[in-house]
């Protein structure tokens, strides 16, 4: 069920928190960064404030943005990266398709059999995916456990086939580069939840970058900005 009114009883107006949303998930900026950026339009917005934005409305965007996403292929890339919270690492996991479209994320403390479960049930369940022909995956000997198990449960079809072919994975691993160069300038985040709300909002910008939603080439940048603000019931 959509928000009514996501920006009721917010000091600043809508268009520019969206704008301090969209440039902090899209671009390799820090909170302060975007401070002194609205300081120079003669807005004084504290960089805690655009903070708590981000918080506020990364996952909304996620979930605005995901009936929008056109479908992808059948041939899965799965792969996990490491992002530090606390000072320790866990995981994110993702998946993309032949073409490197983003086919779902999960943010996970753990790295074993029941993470890598949960995520491709998730990405199953996603309405853009098509059921997989092929997962290829790592070396990791989590991924043929929950295979076997998803398979046994016919959450998975028979012809379905796991491969662990390294050099076919190279297609996410870049993919991840994103992330990081976006997660690396925080030098991590104080909280799991923090941290999975901000890589809600990566994750929705990505494939918005990438020309993954309807009616919105890949390098459209009018047609991105456009689009957030009609999500957001917002005129740009």
């Amino acid at each position: 069920m959509a928000e009514q009114h996501p920006f009721k009883w917010r000091h600043f107006q809508s268009d520019i928190i969206l704008l301090c949303v969209r440039w902090y998930l899209r671009y390799s900026l820090s909170y302060r960064d975007l401070e002194e950026m609205m300081l120079e339009r003669g807005l004084h917005v504290d960089h805690t404030t655009i903070y708590r934005w981000v918080q506020r409305y990364a996952p909304s965007l996620e979930r605005r943005c995901r009936p929008h996403v056109k479908p992808t292929t059948d041939s899965w890339r799965v792969d996990e990266t490491y992002i530090k919270v606390k000072k320790e690492w866990v995981y994110l996991y993702r998946a993309v398709d032949s073409q490197g479209q983003t086919l779902d994320f999960f943010f996970s403390p753990t790295r074993d059999a029941q993470a890598a479960r949960q995520f491709l049930l998730k990405t199953l369940a996603a309405s853009h995916t098509s059921t997989p022909r092929v997962i290829n995956v790592d070396k990791n000997a989590a991924y043929p456990k929950a295979f076997a198990e998803l398979k046994a449960e016919g959450y998975l079809p028979e012809n379905c086939a796991l491969r662990q072919v390294k050099y076919l994975n190279n297609l996410v691993e870049q993919d991840h580069r994103f992330l990081k160069r976006l997660t690396k300038l925080g030098m991590g985040f104080f909280s799991f939840e923090t941290a999975r709300r901000t890589l809600q909002g990566y994750e929705v910008m990505n494939m918005l970058r990438k020309g993954q939603l309807r009616g919105v080439a890949k390098g459209d940048v009018r047609g991105q900005v456009a689009l957030v603000t009609k999500l957001f019931g917002v005129v740009a």
